[in-house]
């Protein structure tokens, strides 16, 4: 998820640039959003801005749609048990597997004239399995052991384990061989030279209802109709994701008309949105969408400072969550206590909590050895003064409260916390991806309904420089109890029996707090009242997966 932070002052002028601007026509559709793409590989970095635009270039073989139900997008049936297009079988090792056969669309071709086929998913795959291609669910393809090609457009994948969500395959990018494996020859290279960013406009990376046909980094992208689609005719000759990070600025420029919408996935935060909604009294349509969506805050647990739990339990007691949410959000993002949204049929209450308690956090922080107050901060017997880094993306307003709130209420304990925030493409490219803030890093997750957190808590998805940064246990969580629950929970076919073991797994994250659980959050969806078609989703597979349905209201 994202940061925040950002200068108003200097935003002013740029709003004024953009006043005299015509508004666009009604062929073209100019939608803000807050950052800008790290990369365009779709399994290289795990970034919101990177997935909202994708998803209008692409689709993949299977997502969960409105109605959280798993669908096929890329292929032609679902395979199911019951259909005989999944059948469990005996891996090599005597595991419990299970094979699932998908064919991809007959008329689904790159936008070159290319077919997309299995030489796309053998080399994805090829891809996602080297150990240092960067790649971050490196999970799906080591269990993906092997796959067997039926023809041009069938592909039989083999797993070393039958899981709940066996058929599901959201995660599998494909890549287009045609055009990429020359830039493979050196995996640890590959990341920076994928043609997804050396060559973003060329036609064949794309296979969706638009492509990409202009790139200006850190500002916009353009898209415009994939001849080869096979689907719905997209409404819209243009679009346009102008990237405005400072989220006053994006206000002003809807206001202004040069853009005609702000994306509830990456946009306004929701105080903004209600604000924004009483002033405009009904001049566009504000639809707020409750979802999966965490907003948290990692720590980083080889720093010796986080290692103490009684640091992490003093920085939670430390921080009124409840009335932060009152009093910015208008109470509209509870609190969480742990990675799982109340929405998702396997939250449990019944885990530790914690609430706003000083006197608690002082007496850990004193348990600890932070004894000493120079100046309202605390030192040990060392004489190491108790400081954190605080990071977020840069530009967000809500974000930028939020921390000013953490900063004054953790100074009252005693922590001295220095706000170091950056952009988005280098706070997600490079200082999350790659383990490099020390402290505290504040952004949020979209997840799928019954994510089984496996690339963010087990041990083995630590991303180093050994694995040139693969997985996404940013915190560096180690607990072997938890990787236990992880692998457990995705082989167990019995709802109840799983539930359990879901219980288990929140209780230990509340327990453990390798993350500081913040909210659940709403997205306001900020429209013209001239464009009809958009269905939030509430979960990792965004609104703009289903972009060819967008339209002029008549």
């Amino acid at each position: 998820m994202k940061k925040l932070l950002f200068a108003i002052v200097a935003l002013a002028a740029g709003c004024i640039a953009f006043t005299t601007q015509a508004k666009p026509s009604r062929d073209q559709l100019v939608i803000g959003i807050t950052q800008f793409p790290s990369t365009f590989h779709p399994n290289i970095d795990s970034m919101l801005a990177k997935t909202y635009v994708l998803s209008m270039t692409r689709r993949p073989l299977t997502a969960y749609d409105k109605d959280w139900k798993l669908v096929c997008m890329l292929c032609v049936t679902l395979p199911t048990i019951e259909n005989g297009l999944a059948v469990s079988e005996k891996t090599p090792k005597g595991q419990q597997g299970i094979a699932v056969t998908y064919t991809i669309r007959p008329d689904a071709n790159w936008g070159d004239g290319t077919p997309v086929s299995t030489k796309d998913v053998v080399f994805t795959w090829k891809v996602g399995r080297h150990k240092k291609s960067g790649v971050g669910n490196i999970e799906l393809y080591r269990s993906l052991y092997k796959i067997d090609v039926k023809d041009a457009k069938t592909f039989t994948a083999h797993y070393d384990k039958l899981t709940f969500e066996y058929n599901a395959i959201n995660g599998f990018g494909l890549i287009p061989a045609h055009l990429d494996e020359k830039n493979f020859t050196d995996p640890v290279a590959y990341k920076n030279r994928t043609a997804f960013d050396t060559d973003t406009t060329n036609a064949g990376l794309y296979f969706g209802p638009y492509r990409i046909t202009k790139v200006v980094t850190g500002d916009h992208v353009v898209m415009e109709p994939n001849p080869t689609w096979w689907g719905k005719k997209p409404s819209f000759k243009r679009i346009v994701v102008r990237v405005i990070p400072n989220t006053a600025a994006l206000e002003a420029n809807l206001l202004s008309g040069n853009v005609d919408m702000i994306a509830g996935e990456l946009g306004l935060t929701l105080d903004q949105a209600v604000a924004f909604e009483k002033r405009q009294r009904g001049k566009f349509n504000v639809v707020y969408k409750s979802g999966l969506i965490y907003e948290h805050l990692d720590l980083n647990l080889d720093n010796p400072i986080l290692k103490d739990i009684r640091v992490r339990q003093a920085l939670i007691h430390g921080i009124d969550r409840k009335a932060i949410s009152q009093k910015l959000f208008a109470g509209r993002q509870p609190v969480a206590h742990s990675s799982v949204n109340p929405l998702d049929w396997v939250y449990t209450d019944d885990i530790p909590k914690y609430a706003f308690d000083p006197k608690k956090a002082n007496q850990l922080l004193y348990e600890a050895g932070w004894t000493v107050r120079k100046r309202g901060i605390r030192y040990n017997k060392k004489g190491e003064r108790l400081t954190l880094d605080l990071m977020t993306t840069a530009g967000n307003r809500s974000r930028e409260l939020v921390e000013q709130v953490l900063q004054s209420q953790w100074k009252a304990i005693g922590i001295d916390i220095r706000i170091k925030n950056e952009p988005a493409r280098v706070f997600f490219g490079q200082t999350v991806t790659e383990r490099k803030f020390t402290g505290l890093a504040m952004y949020a997750w979209y997840s799928a309904p019954e994510n089984v957190p496996r690339t963010t808590l087990h041990s083995a998805h630590i991303p180093h420089r050994d694995n040139n940064y693969a997985g996404q246990n940013y915190t560096g969580f180690r607990n072997a109890e938890m990787d236990e629950l992880l692998e457990s929970i995705e082989v167990e076919l019995d709802r109840p029996k799983r539930a359990k073991l879901w219980r288990r797994l929140q209780e230990i994250y509340a327990t453990e707090l390798p993350v500081i659980p913040l909210f659940f959050r709403a997205d306001p969806y900020i429209l013209p009242k001239w464009l009809d078609g958009l269905e939030p989703t509430g979960h990792q597979d965004l609104s703009t997966l289903w972009v060819e349905n967008w339209k002029v209201r008549k």
